[in-house]
């Protein structure tokens, strides 16, 4: 018989719609019109429903226990529910996969795949050969039975269907997003962030990696730099500290954003951007600069996972970029005296930005003219015109309260303007005709319609697609991507499947679940992956081993020097070309002669080894020495010292054991990627010295501290594959 609350409720008695290979992710597995109108998930003769109805199931409310006619599951019809990939070739109901998942794993797919029918985690009940899960919003049973995957619910007709062998749902479950192993699940974190942490790897593991994917998309964005420095009291007007005229408090500001914020996805992305869309805090000049680069890089967190468009005018308008590149107090042209816009961000952003010097094919080869020439994207007159829509912007002062420095006569403003996008003075803007890329803007438009045209005709260039995105994909994942992966990714950019051009979030999702992004393939090619960016190594060190500052100043400071430090700091680039191009090519190597690019290796220097080496081992060891850590100033008082530190909590743990010490460092920083001989010779090298669990907590420290060292000073390690 069959529950009264069951048989009542059309909505759950639904007929479940078949499943294909191409929409195992759960917003392709939720109904659709086309499902409503009665896609069959599962068809079953009036004699077959019968004879498995649920009259043996007894009566009353429905609970977390097998039904009985769960546990007869031996005579139900066998129907291939649950996604049948037909053509695919990766699932048949009667042939087994080449990996069986075990009945959790099964479950936890069906979860994430069909969340409208099983519609929440659910805890795993066993009973007797019986493992299954009730999912009491839906009122549908899913378990397995003796090596047979059943379901039993309204959409089954509240009938028992035994839906295919568990060993042919293996392709299935394993093609559906989810790592096959920790090592997989960390590769694909030290992709998609900045570290891989024990529970980072289990929660990949378990959720899979759209799903993990998704909770970083919505995962809320927290503090912005620009209010940190508010908090930290960098705002302040003092002569003794004068925080508007120095820059330590914007490194300060980044590296707590990189160290701390639980968005890492987000973050990760928004510093690839901010080596794309450069503005350097080296080469800020004017009042509450520190206060500028952090609403810029606020804004490339915000545009992260929004759209290309938004982020290329909002880049165009903030006051650090206007700074940077000149269009902040760029006027019109004057016949009288021969002045001329200025077309550095004209260039810059056409360049560095959008398009490229070269166009480009969708896969991101260079287009070629008849005599094998490539083409160029634009041309002088492209700048020239284009220069005039950046005319007539300065700060917007419309905030502004001017204060007077105690103790002295000079005037400040407040840090207002520095995340308020600059504004236009009409009589300072060209109305000029501008005609660029094909695009034509007639006389005396106004600047901001102006402004949208040109906003406009850049985003919708051909190039723009397979600039960007190949760009995106060297800083995540690998320096030599292939046209084919290029194109997918781009085609994306230019279209994410619901008609909209430029979104960052599928573009982040297409990169990072690519086949080429995921496949094993590429651990064994020479030519895949890229050396990781010095930045980056701290980073992955701080949150790997939960580093912490003790009074919450990040103190980190400027890491540029190659000679002491790490030859890079974020939101620091040399210039608007950032560290590196990402073209470059290590002259006389066999990189060179394979035609393959290797844009980090522009850093890497006799000094800046020796520099990264000496730097890091202190690191590791001791922390970061950091002046007056209670204080913002640089100042120095009684509570100098190593206020930065990593703690080692779970190394100490293992820190008696260095195989297992390795095995643990192995994969989370280098995703088990460590060759055999390569994790010999640092074990070796830490048995070297013996320590017992009576040796004193610095004596094992010493030990943690090599092993981490050796193991971020190894070839395989700064390469990430």
């Amino acid at each position: 018989m069959t529950h009264a609350h069951e048989a009542s409720d059309a909505a759950l008695a639904a007929p479940l719609p078949a499943r294909t290979a191409s929409s195992l992710s759960p917003a392709d597995a939720a109904p659709t019109a086309s499902d409503s109108a009665g896609a069959p998930w599962l068809k079953l003769s009036a004699a077959a429903a019968a004879s498995a109805a649920l009259a043996a199931c007894g009566g009353g409310e429905a609970e977390a226990e097998a039904p009985q006619a769960l546990k007869q599951a031996d005579n139900a019809p066998r129907m291939p529910l649950l996604g049948d990939m037909g053509g695919s070739g990766s699932f048949r109901s009667d042939q087994a996969a080449s990996r069986t998942p075990t009945p959790d794993e099964l479950m936890d797919w069906a979860e994430m795949v069909f969340p409208q029918y099983f519609d929440s985690h659910q805890a795993t009940v066993t009973s007797g050969t019986l493992v299954f899960r009730y999912y009491g919003g839906t009122r549908n049973y899913l378990g397995v039975y003796q090596g047979n995957v059943v379901v039993l619910g309204p959409p089954t007709n509240n009938a028992v269907v035994n839906v295919g062998a568990l060993a042919s749902f293996g392709d299935a479950v394993f093609s559906s997003g989810r790592p096959l192993n920790d090592q997989d699940a960390a590769r694909f974190l030290l992709q998609a962030g900045f570290a891989a942490t024990t529970q980072d790897i289990a929660t990949v593991r378990s959720i899979g990696f759209d799903a993990w994917l998704n909770s970083q998309f919505n995962a809320p964005i927290g503090i912005s730099g620009w209010e940190w420095l508010n908090q930290r009291g960098y705002a302040a007007v003092d002569n003794s500290t004068a925080y508007y005229d120095n820059t330590y408090p914007g490194d300060c500001m980044i590296w707590s954003q990189l160290m701390t914020s639980p968005d890492g996805l987000r973050k990760r992305v928004a510093l690839a951007l901010s080596e794309i869309f450069v503005v350097s805090l080296s080469g800020l000049d004017f009042n509450w600069r520190s206060h500028a680069i952090a609403h810029y890089w606020d804004t490339l967190v915000f545009h992260s996972f929004g759209n290309f468009r938004n982020l290329l005018q909002d880049v165009s308008l903030n006051p650090a970029m206007g700074y940077y590149l000149n269009t902040r107090g760029n006027q019109k042209e004057n016949t009288a005296t021969g002045r001329q816009p200025d077309e550095n961000y004209a260039r810059e952003v056409m360049q560095l930005m959008s398009i490229g010097l070269v166009m480009l094919n969708i896969d991101g080869t260079v287009r070629r003219d008849g005599a094998g020439q490539p083409i160029e994207s634009y041309s002088q007159s492209d700048v020239t015109n284009l220069a005039r829509v950046f005319t007539g912007y300065d700060y917007n002062q419309s905030l502004n309260q001017q204060g007077t420095v105690p103790g002295t006569t000079r005037t400040v403003p407040n840090t207002a303007f520095t995340r308020l996008p600059m504004s236009l003075n009409a009589s300072l803007h060209s109305n000029l005709a501008v005609n660029f890329l094909g695009a034509s803007i007639p006389a005396n438009t106004p600047g901001a319609a102006a402004l949208a045209t040109a906003m406009d005709t850049l985003f919708y260039h051909g190039n723009v697609a397979p600039f960007i995105c190949k760009q995106l994909i060297q800083r995540l994942v690998t320096s030599n991507p292939s046209p084919a992966y290029v194109a997918r990714v781009a085609s994306v950019f230019n279209n994410n499947g619901a008609s909209v051009r430029g979104d960052m979030k599928s573009v982040v999702r297409a990169i990072l679940l690519d086949d080429e992004a995921r496949s094993s393939a590429g651990l064994t090619q020479p030519g895949f992956g890229k050396l990781r960016e010095p930045m980056l190594r701290l980073v992955q060190w701080g949150r790997t081993f939960n580093i912490s500052s003790t009074f919450g100043s990040w103190k980190i400071g400027d890491t540029s020097s190659a000679s002491s430090r790490l030859g890079q700091s974020p939101l620091r680039s040399p210039s608007v070309f950032n560290f590196f191009r990402p073209g470059y090519v290590p002259p006389s190597t066999a990189l060179a002669q394979s035609g393959a690019v290797a844009p980090e290796f522009q850093l890497v220097n006799e000094s800046s080894v020796g520099g990264y080496l000496n730097y890091i081992q202190g690191v590791i060891r001791n922390g970061i020495y950091v002046n007056a850590p209670d204080l913002p100033n640089n100042g120095s008082n009684a509570n100098n010292g190593y206020d930065i530190k990593a703690l080692y909590t779970h190394e100490m743990v293992l820190v008696v054991d260095p195989d297992a010490l390795v095995a643990r460092i192995n994969l989370l920083m280098c995703a088990g990627q460590l060759s055999a001989a390569t994790v010999k010779l640092i074990t070796d090298a830490i048995k070297a010295t013996p320590v017992t669990a009576a040796s004193t907590d610095a004596v094992k420290l010493n030990r943690i501290a090599s092993a981490i060292f050796l193991v971020m000073a190894s070839a395989e390690y700064l390469i990430q594959k």
